[in-house]
């Protein structure tokens, strides 16, 4: 356990730093507990333990702040607000293709004002029209005004951009391209793999289908149409799009209910299989930050379930939260980072009582009937996998979003059974159309049945009276209440007999 303390008073220590600077006294005040020691051998282990989480807590506190960026002429955002200038960079992630022009996000290398040139770092979020296209690892030279963002309608885009280490905007500046094709080789070729696959999508099926299917198995949801994205959040199913801890949670529960009902327990096969599944997911979908910290901390908990230490799962994440803010603190901010966190969380403390439950329901209710029995329990593991994710996640989702969905459980049970087959038919789909177009077209129309199943869904849900809620505001001490009754009714369950 002492691991568990050491880890959250790093995290602590670094979420106090963006409030407040220590001074070095009270620094030094975390010291007095091994001073003590002598006085009360009896207690040495905890007041050692005291101490530590102290010295922790204070070097967390200390490392937000040293790593704040230092703004000088070396610092691109040194530059803002100035006046027209010359930049050279490097498209540095895909680009984010919107209905009416296109954000990249280039890694700049050197700056030239008034006709000096210097080296700089630093990231710009540049909108450029959607054409030409622009691709990762294309060498850019800019020729526009830097702006510092500001917030709009109430939502603070400076600090949303600032956790993804971007201080910078530029709008429809005029670009020239040196060079192409000067990116990391592996994700060069990843993204070009994403983009084949993308396109085999947009032949094979028709719209809206095709745009679903893109923003389900590779996270491109720029395509999908508007009033489907709303319906989409509305009904408290969005997670289905947007890959993060909450969708990779549903991914390995998936993988594991069918890896046991498939191969069973021996071997721990299923947990290779759910394993398996999750990196790959990773892959199609980009290997993007957010959904890399969610494929490790869900990597984690299947770990912890093949030692056979599920009680542990809660500590390696807690470590692995740590380390994630020790290596950018920013993203103890993120909402992909805080969603994978607790829908995990969600996973490891819920979801196996949630299941024992359900099975013990679906026995009384069809005793030794084993093939109804088997049936009964994969819909009672979906529903508490469901519930499971759903409970530590719902409250951030509206306090972020603004909305909150009364349809969400019994919308994403019953769009759940639909997710597997869909990423299953959709890859067949997208790799067959690399080598035969027509075989793909063909195969799209079973991919075509799940995906439209899902649209029925959510249209159906989203057509009720009083689907969701929209909340202008959600007090933070709600939210912190919530979640303290929450760690309470988690940490009786897991303690009783």
């Amino acid at each position: 356990m002492w691991l568990l303390y050491i880890s959250c008073a790093w995290i602590a220590g670094v979420f106090s730093g963006s409030k407040v600077g220590f001074p070095f006294a009270i620094i030094f005040s975390s010291f007095l507990p091994f001073l003590l020691i002598p006085l009360l051998p009896d207690n040495k282990k905890k007041l050692a333990a005291i101490a530590l989480c102290l010295l922790v807590f204070c070097g967390g506190n200390i490392h937000f702040l040293s790593s704040q960026p230092q703004i000088d002429k070396h610092f691109l955002c040194f530059y803002n607000d100035g006046g027209t200038v010359e930049i050279q960079g490097m498209v540095a992630y895909d680009p984010d293709v919107r209905v009416k022009f296109c954000l990249l996000k280039l890694s700049a290398s050197e700056i030239n004002v008034d006709g000096v040139g210097k080296e700089v770092s630093g990231t710009a979020l540049v909108r450029v029209p959607r054409y030409p296209a622009y691709h990762y690892g294309d060498v850019l030279q800019l020729t526009g005004k830097l702006e510092t963002p500001v917030p709009f309608d109430d939502f603070n885009y400076k600090s949303y951009l600032a956790q993804q280490e971007i201080y910078s905007i530029i709008y429809y500046p005029k670009i020239e391209i040196l060079e192409r094709g000067k990116g990391f080789n592996p994700l060069q070729w990843l993204h070009s793999i994403r983009e084949s696959l993308s396109s085999t999508l947009a032949r094979a099926l028709p719209e809206p289908h095709s745009s679903l299917a893109q923003g389900i198995l590779l996270g491109i949801r720029n395509n999908i149409p508007d009033p489907l994205s709303q319906a989409f959040s509305r009904t408290g199913t969005a997670h289905l799009l947007a890959i993060s801890g909450l969708h990779l949670s549903i991914i390995i529960g998936v993988a594991l209910s069918l890896g046991i009902l498939v191969f069973g327990r021996q071997y721990h096969t299923y947990i290779w299989i759910a394993l398996l599944v999750t990196w790959l997911y990773t892959l199609l979908s980009g290997m993007r930050p957010p959904v890399i910290r969610a494929a490790i901390m869900g990597s984690l908990f299947l770990m912890a379930e093949f030692l056979g230490r599920q009680r542990s799962a809660i500590t390696a994440l807690a470590l692995a939260a740590a380390v994630m803010v020790g290596v950018k603190p920013q993203i103890l901010w993120s909402v992909s980072f805080q969603l994978s966190f607790l829908a995990i969380t969600g996973l490891v403390f819920l979801f196996p009582h949630f299941q024992k439950w359900g099975r013990k329901g679906v026995t009384a209710l069809f005793g030794d009937r084993e093939a109804i029995a088997n049936i009964g329990n994969m819909v009672s593991d979906s529903f508490a996998l469901t519930l499971a994710a759903m409970i530590p996640i719902w409250p951030l989702i509206a306090c972020n979003f603004g909305v909150l969905s009364l349809v969400a459980l019994p919308a994403t049970f019953f769009s759940l059974p639909a997710l597997p087959a869909i990423i299953a038919t959709t890859t067949l789909v997208a790799f067959t159309g690399l080598l035969a177009p027509i075989a793909a077209q063909i195969l799209g129309w079973v991919d075509w049945l799940f995906l439209s199943y899902l649209l029925l869904v959510i249209h159906g849900f989203d057509a009720l009276r009083f689907s969701s809620l929209e909340l202008n505001t959600f007090p933070h001490w709600q939210i912190w209440g919530y979640y303290i009754v929450l760690a309470v009714e988690m940490a009786l369950l897991n303690h009783r007999k």
